[in-house]
């Protein structure tokens, strides 16, 4: 069993930052990759971030491109998602995500991850 509670999140200001963890419990997500997504009310959950089990490989959507950061500890099972730069737009539910598969295209689909965090959420006022 494989549980991924995440913290972190909250309101802020926009320009300011934020930063949400995901640990996992249960079996590690050693050899994993994993992904932050986001929904915002009456939206589709979309791709944030992602990265493979060693780093090596990061990707983002365009739209937080050189503003978040993803970053993991593989010894505390752990993922980071660094928010900068936050605008009114990135005000969402985050949610961790883990899956098996290390290719650019499967790492940005929700279809792909098969366990999930409880979401954590991010208010960006203006």
């Amino acid at each position: 069993q494989v549980q991924l509670v995440q913290s972190g999140g909250g309101l802020v200001q926009a320009g300011n930052s934020l930063r949400l963890s995901c640990t996992a419990s249960g079996r590690t997500f050693s050899g994993y990759s994993m992904g932050w997504f986001r929904q915002a009310p009456g939206k589709e959950r979309e791709f944030v971030a992602a990265s493979t089990w060693s780093g090596s490989t990061t990707i983002y959507a365009d739209s937080v491109k050189g503003r978040f950061t993803i970053s993991r500890d593989n010894a505390k099972n752990t993922v980071y998602l660094q928010m900068n730069s936050l605008k009114p737009e990135d005000t969402a539910v985050y949610y961790c995500a883990r899956t098996a598969y290390s290719d650019y295209a499967a790492l940005q689909s929700v279809y792909k991850y098969m366990y999930w965090g409880q979401g954590s959420q991010v208010t960006v006022s203006s």
